[in-house]
C-alpha cells in the first residue's frame, strides 16, 4: 500500500497531523502500537485532571461551610473515581478514533519499524505487511525515564514504586507516599495524595520545584504547597530503594523514609528504541530526534512531532508540531517557534503561564521589570475564595514596553486565556 503521509505514533502530534493531512486530501494512514490518544489521554493529562477535579470536589465538600454548605459524613471512593477515569478516557479516545475515520484516515494498530528507502519511497513494515509513503512522520512520544537507583528494578517489578501508568490506577488511597521529582507531574500527583489525607514527601534532584517557573516564584509555590502538609527535600540523591524504606541524601545529610510506595515523576524520555530509523540514516541525539524548524529532521521528507524531539513536551508543543509538519509537506511554508507556548499544572493550587521568566529574560539580555498584581482585584476570584493562594507576575521589556512574560498560581487559572506574546 502507497500513502502520502504515514504518521507513526497515535498521540496528539501523531492524531493531530493525520486528521489534517486528511483534511488536505492526503492519502493518510496512522500506525499506533496500542491506544489512540498517547500517552496524554490515555496515561497523563487527561486522567490526572480526572483524579484532580475529584480530589478538589472532595475538598470543596468538606471546607463548604465557610461559604454556607455544610455535608456531614463526606467520603472518598477512589474506586469509583477510577471507573469514571476510565469511562472518560474511551469516550474521549473514541472520538478521536471516529474524527479520523471520518476524515478517512487509515489507521493500523501495531508496531512499525522502517526498512528503508527506494525511489524516494520510504518502506516500513507493520504487522508483517509492508507499506510505502511519500513522507513520513515520526511521533512515538515518549515513556517514564527511569532512574538508576539500586532497587528500583525490583520496586517496579513488584509494585511498590510505579509511574504512572500504574499510580493513576489506584484503587485504594496509601497512608504514605514519596514522589520522586518536583515538576508538573509530581506536583499534580503530590495535589491529589495530599488532599485526600495522605502523607506525601517529594524529592527532587535540583534545588527548588517547577523548573518552568522563575525562582522567586518557585520559592513562593513551595510555601504553598508546605502549608498544605507536603515535604520538600531538594539536592536529593536516592540510595536504594526497597519494600518497606527508600534511603536518600538532601544538602548532605542522610534520610530514611518508610512510605507505602514511590511514585516516578522523574520526567520522560523520547521513544526511539527498535523504530529501525538507522535504516534510514537517521540517528536521534540524546534528547531525542533533531528537527529544523520546519520540524523536518537532517532527513529530507521525514519529519519528527512531539515528546519524541525531546524539549517542550506538552500536548501544545505537541499540536503546533504537527501543524508545522503538514504544512510544510503541502508546500505552505511554516516554522515553529518556542519562545510562547503556554503551560498548566493542574495541582492545587494551579499553575499556569507563557513566556519568559526572570532567569531567562536576564540569560537573553532583556532590560526587563516585574510586576506583581493581586488577584483579589479579580471578581470572580474572590468570589469564589475565601482564603485564596495566589501569586501573578508580569515581565515587561523596559525598552519596548513589551509585555514578555506571565506566570500565575490561584483556583481556576487554568481557565485563564494565555495570549500569544
Amino acid at each position: 500500500m502507497s500513502y502520502d503521509l504515514i504518521v507513526i505514533g497515535g498521540g496528539p502530534a501523531g492524531y493531530w497531523a493525520a486528521r489534517r493531512a486528511s483534511d488536505e486530501n492526503l492519502r493518510t494512514l496512522l500506525i499506533e502500537k496500542k491506544s489512540i490518544g498517547g500517552t496524554c489521554l490515555n496515561e497523563g493529562c487527561i486522567p490526572s485532571k480526572v483524579l484532580l477535579n475529584s480530589a478538589k470536589l472532595f475538598t470543596s465538600v468538606k471546607e463548604g461551610a465557610k461559604f454556607g454548605v455544610v455535608a456531614d459524613n463526606v467520603k472518598f471512593e477512589p474506586e469509583t473515581v477510577i471507573e469514571r477515569k476510565n469511562r472518560i478516557v474511551k469516550k474521549l479516545s473514541g472520538g478521536i478514533l471516529n474524527q479520523l475515520k471520518s476524515r478517512g484516515t487509515e489507521i493500523i494498530y501495531g508496531k512499525a519499524k522502517i526498512i528503508g528507502k527506494m525511489d524516494g519511497v520510504f518502506e516500513l513494515t507493520v504487522n508483517d505487511t509492508v507499506v510505502r509513503g511519500k513522507n513520513l512522520l515520526i511521533a512515538t512520544g515518549s515513556k517514564p525515564k527511569i532512574p538508576v537507583i539500586d532497587g528500583i528494578m525490583e520496586g517496579l517489578e513488584n509494585g511498590y514504586v510505579l509511574t504512572n501508568s500504574e499510580f493513576l490506577d489506584l484503587k485504594s488511597l496509601p497512608a504514605s507516599l514519596v514522589i520522586l521529582g518536583a515538576g508538573a507531574v509530581g506536583l499534580e500527583t503530590a495535589s491529589y495524595y495530599s488532599m485526600l489525607g495522605c502523607k506525601v514527601t517529594v524529592l527532587e534532584m535540583s534545588d527548588r520545584i517547577a523548573l518552568n517557573t522563575g525562582r522567586g516564584f518557585a520559592e513562593n509555590l513551595m510555601k504553598i504547597f508546605r502549608k498544605k502538609g507536603i515535604d520538600f527535600y531538594f539536592n536529593s540523591s536516592i540510595l536504594n530503594i526497597s519494600h518497606d524504606s527508600i534511603t536518600f541524601y538532601s544538602n548532605g545529610r542522610e534520610y530514611v523514609l518508610h512510605p507505602d510506595y514511590v511514585l516516578l515523576c522523574t520526567g520522560r524520555t523520547p521513544v526511539v528504541d527498535e523504530l529501525g530509523i538507522e535504516n534510514i540514516g537517521l540517528t536521534p541525539e540524546k534528547d531525542g530526534i533533531k528537527i529544523d524548524e520546519t520540524c523536518q529532521t537532517n532527513i529530507s521528507r521525514v519529519y519528527a512531532a512531539g515528546d519524541v524531539t525531546g524539549g517542550s513536551m506538552l500536548a501544545h508543543t505537541a499540536f503546533r508540531q504537527a501543524d508545522v509538519c503538514v504544512n510544510n509537506i503541502l508546500g505552505k511554508k511554516d516554522v515553529m517557534r518556542y519562545d510562547n507556548i503556554p503551560y498548566v499544572i493542574y495541582s492545587c493550587p494551579e499553575i499556569a503561564g507563557v513566556g519568559e521568566t526572570e532567569e531567562s529574560a536576564a540569560g537573553k539580555g532583556i532590560n526587563y521589570e516585574k510586576h506583581t498584581l493581586s488577584l483579589q482585584y479579580s471578581g470572580r476570584f474572590v468570589a469564589e475564595n475565601e482564603s485564596g493562594f495566589e501569586l501573578c507576575e508580569i515581565l515587561v521589556d523596559k525598552n519596548s514596553r513589551r509585555l514578555i512574560g506571565v506566570h500565575i498560581a490561584g483556583s481556576y487559572v487554568s481557565e485563564i486565556y494565555m495570549v500569544q506574546l
